[in-house]
């Protein structure tokens, strides 16, 4: 099955593009060919499948879904068990993206044993394409994920699961020390085998550095414009997300205000006796073709 994304192509302008199920070598051949493409974060079949008719071409399960979805504030609760639940969600919802899924905290640090384990269970139970790592403390886990054929997205700047660490959700490699470390942490990933490399909240200039230092595509989150890719939690991106936004985020709707509204004229119709009226009611005389449907 064929389906079209936009693109930017080599000369600035946007492009049509045809292709199949994304895998990892249409990711690095975005990169080769200049095309910057999108990738958003799915916790459930619905929004994935309207993600993947959208041609949105990589699907994260994130480890946000801690806070997008389970009301934590840090994406250190979650469970590998509750990131193949909603992995395996997504992926009923999906027919051409690749999905990404999330390793959680203290899913993989241990032991490159329990790492395999882990993205093991991520690709078999949940439908996962590939997984993600952050940090460069499990190199050797990379390494050994990609010599057995599962594919690693590498992850360096601000990696939430070291939030108390890092001292809180700040801007990482501003000073010279912590850049250099932040591009060769980059580059170790990619020695190690990872397929493309998240760059979170950094400088521009930084991320732009690190973008030309790699041969596979850098996925931006708040670092500025001149990343392969971008990400966004899809959550934020459609204005589902209440309280204190990040400065990289743009809210493209408002879902939150469409919402409430339908929710309130509901319960307003409920209450006047308006709903349910007889189009949406069953009678003693059924229409074939209407209650067939249900």
């Amino acid at each position: 099955m064929f389906r079209t994304t936009h693109a930017l192509g080599p000369t600035g302008q946007l492009k049509e593009y045809w292709y199949q199920m994304t895998t990892v070598l249409e990711i690095q051949r975005f990169k080769r060919e200049g095309r910057r493409f999108a990738m958003l974060t799915a916790y459930d079949a619905t929004t994935a499948r309207l993600l993947d008719q959208a041609g949105i071409p990589i699907l994260l399960v994130g480890d946000t879904l801690a806070m997008a979805v389970l009301g934590h504030s840090t994406t250190l609760p979650v469970t590998l068990e509750a990131m193949i639940h909603h992995t395996a969600a997504v992926a009923r919802g999906n027919t051409n993206a690749m999905i990404v899924g999330d390793l959680p905290f203290m899913s993989y640090q241990i032991s490159t044993e329990q790492a395999v384990e882990s993205a093991g269970r991520m690709l078999k139970e949940g439908g996962a394409h590939a997984v993600k790592l952050e940090g460069t403390h499990s190199l050797e886990a990379v390494e050994r994920l990609t010599s057995i054929g599962i594919p690693v997205m590498g992850h360096v700047g601000l990696t939430p699961q070291s939030v108390h660490q890092v001292g809180g959700f700040k801007v990482q490699g501003r000073s010279e020390l912590d850049a250099d470390q932040i591009k060769a942490d980059a580059l170790a990933l990619e020695r190690a085998g990872a397929f493309s490399v998240v760059l979170e909240a950094l400088p521009s200039g930084l991320a732009q550095e690190i973008t030309r230092l790699l041969t596979v595509p850098t996925i931006g989150i708040g670092a500025g414009p001149h990343c392969d890719g971008q990400v966004l939690v899809i959550n934020d991106l459609l204005g589902l997300t209440s309280g204190h936004l990040p400065r990289f985020v743009k809210p493209y709707a408002d879902l939150s205000s469409v919402i409430t509204r339908a929710v309130q004229d509901f319960a307003s119709e409920v209450a006047s006796g308006e709903f349910p009226d007889p189009s949406h009611s069953y009678t003693s005389s059924p229409s074939p073709k209407k209650d067939a449907e249900t």
